[in-house]
């Protein structure tokens, strides 16, 4: 158990796990229904306002990851902080598709003959964005990634919204500086371009102080993006596939990323 400091209140004591039953993943379903659905003015499929859930079909399919603080009081379930939906290439043929093949054409990351493993429904509990919540929430993701020997990590992240213009820095500098190779790659099945600022005209500061933490974490370690963006106008975001291959993390990013296993 790890210990680190909040950004008020006692210092939490951060715990994490997979879900283990319908209790759990109820969890972190209220947890996506406060930062999706309330935050950010979204719904999935199933969202419902009365039970305040955020829900799809392919929660039943998924490992659910889960981050505790266990100084907060109340139920295990009131504890949940954080989560991540992992979806494996087996359960993702129980299901009948990735998630993200809704809005990707994942056909070349299916080809690879890479382990790949789908990231989704990554959120935070927004009092612990400021600490490093995240973090404890990844180190619980690197000891699932090497439990299951996953290579490629592949995922939607957001930005907030539905007009490109308004985010044309930040998607202009993806374009110009992340784009995922050609062979690991993915296309927006309802494309909208990202290359919305020349390269000569773009202030790569700006666009870098403006873009989602969670996007800018991912490039950090060693992400890239897919071809195009995507408008989710359920969830009122503008998408982007991010890919990270695991191979190409250096020894400090390694370091980093790899940590105890989730119990």
């Amino acid at each position: 158990m790890n210990k680190s400091a909040a950004p008020r209140g006692p210092v939490p004591e951060f715990e994490v796990a997979l879900a283990v039953g319908a209790d759990d993943i109820l969890a972190a379903q209220r947890l996506r229904y406060r930062v999706f659905s309330r935050g950010l003015g979204g719904g999935g499929d199933l969202t419902d306002h009365e039970a305040l859930i955020e829900a799809d079909r392919f929660d039943a399919y998924c490992d659910h990851l889960l981050l505790r603080d266990r100084s907060l009081h109340g139920t295990p379930a009131d504890q949940v902080i954080g989560t991540y939906r992992l979806l494996r290439a087996d359960q993702a043929r129980r299901a009948g598709q990735f998630y993200c093949e809704n809005e990707y054409d994942l056909g070349i990351l299916r080809e690879s003959g890479r382990t790949v493993l789908e990231l989704g429904r990554s959120c935070v509990d927004e009092r612990y964005r400021s600490g490093t919540a995240l973090l404890h929430l990844w180190q619980g993701l690197a000891g699932y990634v090497a439990d299951h020997r996953a290579e490629v990590l592949f995922g939607v992240a957001s930005f907030h919204g539905t007009d490109p213009l308004t985010v044309a820095g930040p998607l202009s500098l993806l374009h110009h500086q992340y784009l995922a190779p050609a062979n690991l790659t993915a296309r927006s099945l309802r494309y909208e371009t990202m290359d919305l600022v020349a390269p000569d005209a773009l202030d790569r500061r700006a666009a870098m102080v403006h873009m989602p933490p969670l996007i800018k974490a991912y490039l950090r370690l060693g992400g890239r993006v897919g071809d195009g963006a995507f408008i989710d106008l359920a969830f009122n975001t503008i998408d982007v596939c991010m890919i990270l291959d695991t191979a190409r993390l250096d020894p400090l990013r390694q370091a980093l990323y790899v940590a105890p296993r989730p119990r």
